[in-house]
């Protein structure tokens, strides 16, 4: 099986988890992706007439969105209200469905959802005032192409908003975080550090900074319970962290029923 069909199959048999997970339904991360869409002026599209700049919390008429890697659609609900339109982007159909009914039976009508991988976006250049994406990253095959696609479909001064898991500096410290990451889902590729993340986005042409970092407790049983892990990677992961350095427990703050706290970041790039 590619990772492709390795992606698609592993979300789209959890999507509905996905959609009444605590960890992804909240943070205030999704009040920070609602506020910067409500408080930007879109990019002016030669012949449209621009709407005036709005204040704070006041929808924004014109932004187009795309929601990159969308999963069950959390960041897409949290800005369609400031939004003309939301494009919920996704490699895994069923993962769609389940935007699909959760916009329908929120009264978000202007969210539509279109298949396919983040490296590959059927769109016409210059097509959105926005990108953003939420723990989805850390799954793509080539985030070079992604985000080079990215940077093709945005509009001419468009802003990019991406939200994910952060690697750690320490080799020590990453390892283990990669290791637990892969075992719990063999579709994980990579949690990429903060100074991977601006060397990429620089890479695709855009200037970018890390706008806010936090962390994030990670419940055991339900992290493990949502993805569907195999038995015997849930035991290999708690002897893992059993088994690890004294350093690697304490950064990772884990408890007896192993759970544990992880790092996350969002990158602001234009």
């Amino acid at each position: 099986m590619k990772h492709h069909d390795q992606v698609a199959d592993a979300f789209g048999s959890t999507a509905a988890a996905y959609l009444t997970s605590p960890t992804h339904a909240s943070g205030a991360d999704l009040q920070t992706l609602a506020e910067a869409i409500a408080a930007t002026p879109v990019v002016a599209t030669p012949g449209v007439p621009t709407p005036r700049v709005p204040t704070p919390r006041v929808p924004t008429p014109g932004a187009i969105v795309l929601d990159l890697g969308c999963g069950a659609g959390h960041a897409s609900f949290a800005v369609a209200p400031y939004a003309k339109e939301v494009v919920a982007y996704d490699i895994a159909p069923p993962m769609l469905a389940t935007v699909q009914a959760a916009a329908k039976e929120r009264g978000l009508a202007n969210i539509r959802t279109q298949q396919g991988a983040a490296e590959s976006l059927p769109f016409d250049d210059h097509s959105f005032d926005w990108v953003i994406s939420r723990m989805s990253a850390h799954h793509w095959h080539d985030v070079p192409l992604a985000l080079a696609e990215v940077r093709r479909v945005l509009k001419p001064g468009g802003r990019v908003l991406f939200i994910d898991i952060a690697g750690n500096e320490h080799p020590l410290l990453d390892t283990h975080q990669q290791a637990i990451e892969l075992l719990r889902d063999g579709s994980h590729i990579r949690n990429y550090r903060a100074d991977e993340w601006l060397a990429l986005f620089t890479a695709a042409g855009f200037r970018a900074s890390i706008r806010e970092r936090w962390r994030i407790d990670i419940e055991f049983a339900s992290w493990v319970a949502r993805m569907r892990t195999p038995e015997p990677h849930v035991v290999a992961i708690r002897s893992l962290w059993a088994h690890s350095p004294d350093e690697v427990r304490a950064r990772f703050d884990v408890q007896e029923d192993g759970s544990f706290k992880l790092d996350a970041l969002m990158v602001d790039a234009q």
